[in-house]
């Protein structure tokens, strides 16, 4: 073959010098290198053909892969076969795999409530007086987690240059748009870099660069394997997804995806002009499965498996009989490793967050094998304190001893943020409302990590705040909290169902309290309370001249739980909250309790909520009255509707998820009916209805990137009647 002779002059023209490793064996066949191309969610292609190459005995000299042909290509080289890999992709939760966060359960419960008050997604850092954007919508946190499973990087941390079949992983320098090539280093460190889509998962630092997903240079690396192994026969398998029609381009999303797609297409082109008569092409029929599909893996992989049964006699040509590839095999296969046992657990890397923070986390023992399930959990409750923009970890044998090290990087974009609330909410009894809420938080403001957050507000309800979050121990399970806000609200008062008074209500408040953590589980905490609220009639009839403002200095107690897997719209878990307040002076005592709990059964979710707010002592004044009315709150009547002393609610419901948010947002979309009833036991205004009153709900609704969303309608006695649309943060 004249490949051949051309090998073997360069081979001895290089003896002299430093001679590539492909010249060390005779060519007693033709060098084969596999290419596989990049393509999302398509990839999944890869595993069909890798399993006709299997059948057909062919061996491989070197494989390269972009994007997601690099994690096939990398987990392949590392020692997983073709079943193995599609067990890999079924187990693997692709929805969850582009959330970094985990579940809202597993969050810092300081975590919880910026969430409760703040859309995660507004986080903007604050440096130097220059806003700064987190490098991706997605950080890519559970995704490298991932790789490190698949490649089993928890016994050690596999590294290119030691895989016994050469490996070559693509990606793009986004600095310089250079083409990056992988030959060694960490695997899993480079399959993350060739996957990284600009815009949506964030680039990978290495070496001073700024990688991103090799498809924009080249989505099919066919040079790579002529040059890395002398590849005489390509084998390139082609999965990337064609460019968009032009009807089909509408706006800035799609416009991204087709600038990624045109990239693409042309550098794959300038690569398939280098395919000789000899080199073999596969070209999966696709047809409609997007690179977002993952959910379609199955299907990917049949066609990929069709596509190459296409060149079935070709790929024959090269395969080999049965003890030639028994021999290769074992000269390509991984060695296998055991779970260590560890010697040393360590957290590097950290520059203002104190290191018992992490370790908190940590429940690895040293003399212990490594529990990789636990390693993982561990490393997401890290991550759950919201610190940082990645926790990784990695495990190497330093002297003999096996050290455990992990990995927190601090966000790039912190310490100090931008926060974002939106609420907009309407009814058909009280009109239209609107919220913006904004926050300019400050973290690690010393070095046991206090925070400053300052907050605004413009709508319904108006006014500005102060707090200041002191932890008193390294690991925050002790603290001391001092907040303070003016505000500004419009409340309505009903009678016989008619509103009769609209007030315009000011409360300025100081709060000083302290309190422990219950790890991700809740809070407890104490302290005392200055208040004062000041009503201003604006029009109707003037119910305050009835009831007579009390004062609201007292002693503060809450307690509160939240294991809910998410903040709106739960599937599983449950929460519990009581707030207690002593007003001495004013010879009252207010208790809130509420509990709440989900429970998912196939495509449908069950829950129920009940609460009850009273007196304790005396008799609770106007202003801090329990209220009842509003979506889940007696939906058939008006938001506050009803008011008054020993105030008890409680629903069942049923919801059916009928969608769910595309790959990269958490949530779905659900069609649910609630039961509820309420009784206020002590009144304040007049009643039409006494003793127990029911109220029938059915809404459609969901989390969104905005927030929870939702439309609904209640239906009560006597034909009350109300409906709602809501979108925003509650």
């Amino acid at each position: 073959m004249f490949t051949s002779s051309l090998r073997s002059l360069a081979c001895g023209l290089l003896m002299a010098v430093a001679a590539p490793a492909w010249c060390a064996e005779p060519a007693a066949r033709p060098r084969v290198g596999l290419v596989l191309g990049g393509g999302g969610a398509r990839g999944a292609a890869h595993i069909g053909v890798l399993e006709v190459l299997q059948e057909l005995r062919v061996p491989v000299d070197c494989v390269a892969g972009t994007s997601m042909g690099a994690l096939m290509a990398g987990a392949w080289a590392s020692g997983l076969s073709p079943t193995q890999l599609g067990s890999a992709m079924a187990k693997a939760d692709w929805a969850d795999m582009f959330q970094d966060d985990p579940d809202y359960r597993d969050l810092d419960f300081r975590h919880k409530r910026l969430s409760q008050r703040f859309l995660p997604g507004s986080e903007t850092g604050i440096q130097s007086g220059s806003v700064v954007t987190p490098p991706g919508v997605v950080l890519g946190q559970k995704i490298k987690l991932f790789f490190n499973h698949l490649v089993a990087a928890e016994k050690g941390e596999p590294s290119i240059e030691q895989l016994p079949l050469p490996l070559s992983i693509i990606a793009t320098d986004i600095g310089t748009g250079e083409r990056v090539v992988f030959r060694d280093g960490s695997l899993t460190l480079a399959m993350r870099a060739s996957m990284a889509v600009p815009g949506l998962i964030a680039p990978v630092e290495d070496r001073g660069r700024k990688l991103v997903d090799g498809g924009l240079v080249d989505n099919l690396p066919i040079r790579e394997v002529r040059e890395r192994c002398g590849a005489e026969v390509v084998i390139a398998v082609d999965v990337g997804s064609p460019p968009l029609r032009p009807d089909e381009v509408s706006g800035l999303l799609s416009i991204t995806a087709q600038m990624i797609a045109l990239l693409t297409d042309q550098n794959v082109k300038a690569s398939l002009a280098t395919l000789g008569s000899g080199d073999i092409y596969i070209k999966p029929d696709l047809g409609d499965i997007t690179a977002a599909d993952f959910v379609r893996h199955v299907d990917a992989a049949a066609r990929g498996r069709a596509a190459a049964d296409a060149v079935r006699a070709r790929l024959a040509g090269l395969g080999l009989d049965e003890p030639q590839y028994a021999a290769w095999q074992r000269s390509v296969k991984a060695g296998s490793r055991a779970l260590p046992v560890i010697d040393e657990v360590e957290v590097t890397g950290l520059r203002r967050v104190d290191a018992a923070l992490v370790q908190r986390h940590i429940g690895q023992r040293t003399g212990q094998t490594l529990d990789t399930d636990a390693l993982s959990h561990d490393l997401m409750d890290i991550y759950g304190d919201g610190y940082y923009e990645r926790v990784d970890y990695t495990v190497r044998s330093l002297d003999g001893r096996q050290r455990l090290t992990v990995l927190p990087i601090e966000k790039s974009w912190g310490p100090d943020y931008l926060r974002l609330g939106l609420q907009v909410e309407a009814s058909l009894s009280q009109g239209a409302t609107f919220q913006l809420r904004g926050g300019y938080h400050k973290t690690w403001i010393n070095t046991l990590g206090g925070e400053l957050l300052f907050t605004g507000e413009l709508g319904n309800r108006t006014g500005v705040g102060v707090e200041w979050y002191q932890p008193l121990t390294a690991a925050h399970r002790w603290f001391i909290d001092v907040e303070a806000a003016t505000q500004r609200e419009r409340v309505d008062y009903f009678a016989f169902d008619e509103r009769i008074a609209l007030y315009r209500a000011r409360r300025d408040r100081i709060d000083l309290t302290a309190g422990i953590n219950l790890h991700q589980i809740g809070q407890l905490r104490a302290g005392f309370r200055k208040a004062r609220v000041r009503n201003n009639l604006d029009t109707g009839v003037d119910i305050f001249s009835l009831f007579p403002e009390a004062d609201h200095d007292g002693w503060l107690l809450g307690l509160e739980m939240d294991q809910l897997d998410r903040l709106y719209f739960a599937r599983t878990g449950w929460a519990a909250k009581a707030s207690w307040l002593a007003a001495p002076r004013s010879d009252y005592a207010r208790l809130q309790v509420e509990l709440r709990g989900a429970r998912p059964v196939g495509d449908w979710v069950f829950g129920a909520r009940t609460s009850w707010t009273g007196a304790t002592r005396g008799q609770l004044p106007l202003s801090e009255a329990g209220r009842l009315g509003g979506f889940l709150a007696l939906t058939a009547y008006s938001n506050g509707q009803f008011i008054g002393d020993d105030v008890a609610y409680g629903h069942v419901r049923a919801e059916r998820i009928i969608g769910r948010l595309p790959l990269g947002l958490r949530g779905d979309m659900r069609l649910g009916a609630a039961l509820e009833a309420g009784r206020v036991g002590t009144p304040y205004t007049l009643q039409q209805r006494q003793g127990v009153m029911p109220s029938l709900a059915i809404f459609l609704g969901g989390e969104t990137p905005l927030g929870t969303a939702f439309v609904g309608i209640g239906r009560g006695l006597g034909g009350a009647t109300n409906a709602y649309f809501f979108i925003g943060t509650p």
